[in-house]
């Protein structure tokens, strides 16, 4: 019995340590699904759950399955839609007018009597051949035999700065170059096919540096005007100069907009801009140049809600029941705190900033208290704690938006341009871009003529006149 006893106590040893053996490679392996899930999480980040822009969405989720029992919708113009058709042409627009009438009948020949039914008209505009004002200017030396030597009689200044092409021309260059992005050699064949106007590549890039100088004065008006305004929306992206990594910011006011082009993409930019006494509040992302400005400057920020939205969504795509709750909690309040938001014009304006300050503080409440272990969750926690109250900056001063849309929508431009023209070459080349997008934009949220302005601006440049302003009036 004794040494059965033995035999067995050795065997119940084995076995416990086979056991611990296997717990312990199981507690390995959970820690290493556990890990890889959120390797996982991190690696679907796109731009409904992270700061992501759209465009890093390389690979998009498939389309889902049509139903085959759905008739498929036909192209253009839907049933129960308004059409959308071109305004016609004034009678004071048109330049020639041909009526076409028949006096027999195609089929039978007979006699065709006139009716009240009125004719269909089709205006048709075409390009006529394009002609130029070419002047020669002829200046004479004459000879002074007091002062001994010749002088020669002065062009006008318009003449001296413009050079080959006069205003028109030359704000068609930069309109070209600027606005549809088109490169010098597009510019060239443009006006060698189409204006029939030889013009070589070297030239053309000393019209833009022209176009650039013209406009130095109403960029430099809306930069000083930036610190005194009231709400300002402000993002960055990155610039190419020669291949090195540089920023362009962008500044967006409620009639205007300002763009500017930077080695740096610390707050110091900011300071420089808008100075360390900006009284204005400021929409922006989290990225941290904003909240060092407002840490250092004591600068009130609004916090762009879309972005805290998106990184909400990825806390409810990690693994553990618990982070999972957590951001599904936090979803769901601020969609009711945006469910309010959409019945502003329905509420009185007393129990609307009610309902928004209450939902405010549930929402920084429920994000600052239970919060799990897991190291995303508690990095929101701590974010709400410390910055929360600048999310909902306004639900106090009116005006604000609660997002950074309108900064995002107006450096879109930039990216596309970036993406044709692969940046720049030089600090005049930054000069330009900044200053030829802040008109395009400016011009655009005043509903001005690009061309026009382009067109006034060189012509008063260079005549000495006063320069057209972008300043808000």
């Amino acid at each position: 019995m004794k040494k059965r006893s033995a035999a067995t106590c050795v065997q119940c040893v084995k076995l416990q340590q086979e056991t611990q053996a296997l717990q312990a490679r199981v507690q390995e392996l959970e820690e290493t699904v556990q890990q890889l899930l959120k390797q996982l999480a991190a690696a679907k980040k796109d731009s409904s759950t992270s700061s992501k822009p759209p465009s890093s969405d390389i690979v998009k989720p498939a389309k889902p399955a049509a139903d085959p029992n759905q008739p498929k919708r036909s192209i253009g113009g839907q049933p129960g839609h308004e059409p959308h058709i071109r305004a016609p042409f004034t009678a004071e627009q048109v330049t020639a007018s041909y009526p076409h009438r028949l006096s027999h009948c195609p089929d039978c020949g007979g006699l065709l009597a006139e009716t009240a039914e009125l004719p269909r008209v089709v205006q048709q505009v075409d390009l006529q051949p394009i002609t130029f004002t070419i002047e020669e200017h002829r200046s004479y030396t004459g000879w002074c035999s007091h002062c001994g030597k010749g002088v020669a009689a002065p062009l006008p200044t318009r003449i001296e700065r413009g050079g080959l092409l006069g205003p028109s021309l030359t704000a068609l260059v930069a309109y070209l170059k600027g606005v549809c992005h088109a490169s010098f050699s597009a510019v060239r064949l443009f006006f060698r096919d189409v204006l029939q106007l030889p013009i070589s590549r070297g030239y053309l890039s000393k019209v833009v540096n022209k176009v650039s100088a013209a406009l130095a004065q109403p960029y430099e008006e809306l930069l000083a005007l930036l610190p005194e305004e009231p709400f300002l929306n402000v993002d960055e992206t990155g610039h190419k100069l020669n291949g090195k990594q540089w920023w362009t910011w962008c500044l967006r006011a409620e009639l205007f907009v300002l763009y500017h082009i930077d080695a740096s993409r610390s707050a110091d930019v900011l300071m420089d801009i808008l100075g360390k006494e900006f009284a204005g509040v400021l929409g922006c992302d989290y990225f941290g140049a904003y909240r060092r400005y407002m840490r250092e400057c004591n600068i009130t920020i609004q916090f762009c809600l879309a972005h805290l939205i998106r990184d909400i969504k990825f806390l409810t795509t990690l693994p553990g029941r618990d982070a999972k709750a957590y951001g599904e909690r936090l979803l769901e309040l601020v969609r009711e705190l945006f469910a309010i938001i959409h019945q502003r014009e329905g509420l009185a304006v007393r129990i609307y900033e009610q309902r928004l300050q209450a939902k405010r503080a549930e929402i920084l409440t429920s994000g600052t208290t239970a919060v799990p272990e897991n190291r995303h969750c508690q990095t929101m926690s701590k974010r709400l704690q410390k910055h929360g109250a600048a999310y909902f900056t306004f639900i106090t001063t009116p005006g604000i938006e609660p997002t950074n849309n309108l900064a995002e929508q107006a450096i879109r431009f930039v990216v596309i341009d970036r993406r044709i023209t692969q940046g720049t070459r030089s600090e005049s080349g930054n000069r330009w871009s900044e200053r030829i997008w802040t008109v395009i934009a400016t011009c655009a949220a005043q509903g001005l003529s690009v061309y026009e302005f382009l067109s006034a601006s060189v012509q008063a440049y260079w005549s000495g006149a006063p320069q057209p302003s972008l300043v808000p009036q």
